[in-house]
């Protein structure tokens, strides 16, 4: 009893501890002005424009900590706050997304897998609790081993999205120093701002396989027994 309790404790603890981390990053250093005074929405522009992505657009999108890459639209959407502010965490997550567009430019191996398992991943985190919850209440270990099937391309979808996430901010990072957005005494907060956004994947990441790994056990303790 007392591991299931650390277990859920731990699938509780950790996704709140990583978002935790990034809101302290966040409001420290969106107070924070960069020293070329650019604006998210510039800061994006300039960098696609340095890489000769003049047709991917930049808009402002509604929400807070709402920015990403649209693929399908060719399109960088920034939080309101990112998109008019001119702090450090502002320049850093525009930097990040534009990161996401010179990957989907180059055809970055990763990302394109990742996209390929979209509807797949999709189908698993929607119905694999269902399947291998019936599985459990009928005693059918074949269709808690189908929900596991399902469950394992969500899964691998998580861990597909660690090496695309921490590519882009890689790229982030030489992006804004190359262009003159920061100087090199502000790559260091720069650089907490990206490693605070990326422990929300990696705890994605962390959870999703304790799942995976919970079920696949009950499903052995089925078969032994």
């Amino acid at each position: 009893m007392a591991s299931f309790l650390i277990y859920f404790a731990l699938l509780l603890i950790i996704p709140l501890w990583a978002q935790s981390r990034v809101k302290k990053a966040y409001k420290k250093y969106s107070k924070v002005p960069n020293s070329s005074g650019m604006t998210g929405a510039q800061v994006a522009r300039k960098i696609l424009d340095e890489n000769g992505l003049y047709s991917v657009n930049v808009e402002e999108v509604r929400g807070h900590l709402s920015d990403h890459y649209d693929p399908r639209s060719k399109t960088v959407r920034l939080s309101s706050g990112n998109y008019h502010g001119h702090s450090v965490a502002g320049a850093a997550i525009a930097a990040h997304e534009v990161g996401h567009a010179i990957q989907d430019e180059e055809s970055y191996a990763p990302l394109r897998f990742r996209h390929t398992l979209v509807p797949v991943a999709n189908l698993g985190s929607n119905f694999s609790y269902f399947i291998i919850l019936a599985g459990i209440l009928m005693s059918s270990a074949n269709f808690i081993l189908l929900g596991i099937i399902f469950m394992s391309a969500a899964v691998l979808f998580q861990m597909v999205t660690l090496p695309v996430e921490f590519n882009a901010s890689n790229r982030a990072m030489e992006q804004i120093v190359s262009t003159g957005v920061i100087r090199n005494d502000e790559e260091r907060e720069t650089k907490k701002v990206l490693n605070a956004a990326a422990l929300t994947y990696v705890a994605a990441a962390v959870v999703a396989l304790l799942e995976l790994v919970r079920f696949v056990l009950i499903f052995i303790g089925m078969n032994e027994d």
